[in-house]
């Protein structure tokens, strides 16, 4: 019975998985605002998780650790952001690093749009066009 017991214990470890990839410090160091270009980044660090969406701004490497426990839900214990900027001219503007305490939550909405033809039944949708067909379109004749 005891071994039962720590068996049903040991399975209930918070399990931690790391997903996203952050470059190591030492490759940041090798990058130089003013003086490198995207290429650059490219090469030193590797192609980013993300991207500015609106303007192409900026590279975005993101590392989360997210702790798994038993029946709960999996939670995001640990993030890293670095945000690599550029200018106009795709030169390297700014390097910054974030963590999981300078992020915000957003409360998300959800909008559905309701269409016109939300009264009419499956059966009606299926066979309604029915009577629309003309045999001269279907036939390729004038």
């Amino acid at each position: 019975m005891v071994a039962v017991a720590l068996m049903g214990v040991t399975g209930c470890a918070a399990k931690y998985r790391t997903h996203g990839y952050l470059p190591p410090e030492e490759d940041l160091q090798q990058i130089t605002p003013g003086v490198d270009s995207r290429a650059t980044v490219e090469d030193v660090i590797g192609v980013p998780n993300a991207t500015g969406v609106l303007d192409n701004s900026g590279y975005y490497y993101i590392e989360s650790e997210v702790r798994s426990f038993a029946w709960q839900r999996p939670k995001v214990t640990d993030r890293h952001i670095v945000a690599i900027t550029f200018d106009e001219a795709g030169v390297v503007d700014n390097i910054v690093t974030y963590g999981l305490e300078d992020g915000r939550v957003v409360p998300l909405t959800r909008r559905v749009t309701k269409t016109s033809d939300g009264d009419i039944g499956f059966v009606r949708k299926l066979f309604g066009n029915i009577g629309g067909i003309n045999l001269g379109d279907v036939l390729g004749s004038t």
